[in-house]
């Protein structure tokens, strides 16, 4: 195993040390590093707050900030952050409106927000983003999975809570986003978790899993490698089938890489999916492309498509000023 690391047991605080550091106009440390909370609160807004294991970076906390999050709760690698983590968070970026939890479907997660949500005197409410089209159930969730249209939610919601939309707004909002849009992924490559100290899982050099989680969970199938277009094909063919959209829909392309991934090679995926979704009739408007929702190391991608309409798309296009999506401000 090579990595960039002193001590195992330290990774996760010392990464933890160096974003804050990084992004000090941004975002601040909670005690004890329980979480990263924006530094500029907005009293009477609705706080937001999501979390989920490490690895998955810059997921969650580098999306707090104005316009996405106000606090992100880090577990150690792949491992759900712990109740008292989110409730000392929602504690203090509280600002007086409630709280919204944006949880990924993984039982960790689930388990844990609730708890939170429990213990939570003030007003809140919780989205479920279950947008892995692959597979209905693994040794990770009852249910789909959460993946890389977290990211969606978390900006769409954001902006809305940022112009002063209450509570129940925001959590309808949310799971309205989430029902528009599905994702579906590939892994060319395993994962190594620092403290395993070797690969997930054993894929050949000439071999892809179809449909892989984001901890290295298997997918629909192991097949032999096949080029972008096929492997577009397959993604966003799964992909279209779940949304059932018309022709002519608009829609957010997210080309998302899980850590390994050359953005040469995303950006060749842009083209490949939009052969697909352009031979289908579906009209991409917005793009996001890059490695946003990640697995370590591991080498491969996941395509994410939602279905916009034009109060979608403005607070999509609404002001964003975090560590990794900034945009309007």
């Amino acid at each position: 195993m090579k990595k960039l690391i002193n001590h195992i047991d330290d990774v996760l605080a010392e990464s933890l040390d160096g974003f804050a550091a990084a992004h000090a106009g941004i975002v601040s440390l909670g005690a004890e590093r329980k979480f990263v909370q924006r530094r500029s609160l907005k009293p009477g807004k609705v706080a937001l707050i999501s979390g989920g294991g490490s690895g998955h970076e810059p997921l969650h906390a580098g999306f707090v900030g104005h316009g996405m999050l106000d606090a992100a709760c880090p577990g150690q690698v792949f491992t759900s952050p712990t109740p008292d983590q989110m409730l000392a968070a929602a504690e203090a970026v509280d600002g007086g409106a409630g709280t919204l939890f944006i949880v990924k479907n993984y039982s960790g997660d689930m388990m844990n927000f609730q708890m939170a949500a429990e213990m939570l005197t003030s007003d809140n409410a919780t989205v479920i983003v279950n947008d892995d089209v692959a597979v209905e159930n693994s040794t990770y969730t009852t249910g789909r999975r959460g993946v890389a249209g977290t990211l969606v939610v978390e900006k769409v919601v954001g902006a809305a809570a940022e112009r002063g939309d209450g509570l129940a707004a925001l959590k309808a909002l949310g799971d309205s986003v989430n029902k528009a849009t599905a994702s579906m992924g590939v892994a060319l490559t395993s994962c190594t978790v620092p403290a395993a100290g070797k690969p997930t899982f054993q894929i050949g050099d000439d071999e892809m899993e179809m449909g892989v989680g984001i901890h290295g969970e298997p997918g629909r199938r192991r097949v032999k490698l096949g080029t972008a277009d096929e492997i577009a094909g397959e993604l966003v063919g799964a992909i279209l089938k779940d949304l059932s959209m018309a022709r002519g829909q608009e829609v957010l392309l997210f080309v998302n890489g899980f850590g390994g991934t050359p953005t040469l090679e995303l950006y060749l995926v842009v083209t490949a999916a939009l052969k697909v979704l352009q031979g289908s009739g579906i009209k991409a408007v917005r793009f996001l492309t890059g490695s946003y929702v990640t697995s370590l190391e591991m080498a491969g991608c996941s395509i994410s498509v939602t279905a916009v309409d034009a109060p979608m798309l403005a607070l999509w296009d609404a002001p964003v000023h975090t560590a990794a999506l900034r945009w309007g401000v």
